[in-house]
């Protein structure tokens, strides 16, 4: 027999949280003293109080924990449960860690507004492409969208591609289309090649066209500020825009914090 104490340190708990469980029926002590109202724990109450300690830090309100250890399920089926109960833990803790990831790249816009000038955004004239592309429709224009999307898409692009015996002859290209709406992304490079049903990839031209542009330096994940950036240039010169938003990544696509992109807005004057 332990003293309350004793099993306290034994368990890992503190002797108020052995009395509260006690006051609830989740772990009585194995004998009182009725003279004394001292409290002893046996070393196989060790293995209840192990299994109300893990199903209290999974969520478990104390009353289903006690249903549970109540319905004296086995090992087995108390493991299952619990990894059933992290699973919904861990699923949950990325759903939170997504929408922080969304509050700090909001916080970045904030931060960053007034702070680009308008010197960086440069009007210039594109010339008409062709580009072998692959689609894919994204639920809106966020990055956390897009990116996870139009990487794969370049990287089998570019695989068929080889497949077919094609090399790119510009740097990759991105556009979208109907923003209002689901997104269509498309991921597209360069080539010289003709349009051919046999190939699993659609070639296309791209018209030539006016476009403010502006250079981003960064992962793709962090370029809201950049756009909007873009977007003021546009109103407060009197431009509007007038065609597909296009991305072309001028180095490294895949370097994270090094990648560089030049933002393209086709443009026209009233």
């Amino acid at each position: 027999m332990f003293s309350i104490g004793a099993f306290a340190k034994y368990g890992g708990v503190s002797v108020r949280m052995l009395r509260h469980y006690d006051a609830v029926g989740l772990l009585r002590p194995a004998h009182v003293d009725p003279h004394t109202g001292y409290r002893s724990y046996e070393a196989d109450q060790l293995a209840r109080l192990n299994r109300v300690i893990a199903l209290k830090e999974l969520g478990f309100t104390l009353e289903q924990v006690r249903a549970i250890l109540d319905e004296q399920v086995d090992a087995a089926e108390l493991r299952g449960m619990l990894r059933l109960r992290r699973a919904e833990l861990e699923s949950a803790m990325a759903a939170d860690a997504a929408r922080l990831g969304q509050v700090e790249a909001r916080l970045r816009v904030i931060e960053s507004e007034g702070r680009m000038s308008f010197d960086d955004v440069v009007i210039k004239r594109v010339p008409a492409m062709r580009v072998a592309e692959l689609t894919a429709v994204v639920e809106s224009f966020e990055p956390r969208f897009i990116t996870p999307v139009i990487t794969p898409l370049y990287e089998e692009l570019w695989s068929r591609m080889q497949a077919a015996g094609l090399r790119a002859s510009g740097a990759a290209v991105a556009y979208y289309e109907n923003l209002d709406g689901p997104v269509t992304v498309h991921a597209a490079i360069p080539v010289d090649a003709v349009p051919d049903p046999s190939q699993d990839f659609a070639v296309v031209d791209l018209p030539a066209a006016e476009v403010a542009t502006l250079v981003h330096d960064g992962p793709m994940e962090h370029v809201i500020p950049s756009v909007q950036a873009l977007a003021r240039w546009i109103d407060a010169h009197g431009y509007t825009s007038v065609g597909p938003a296009r991305e072309v990544t001028l180095s490294c696509p895949n370097c994270g914090d090094h990648s560089v992109t030049e933002l393209q807005e086709p443009v026209a004057r009233p």
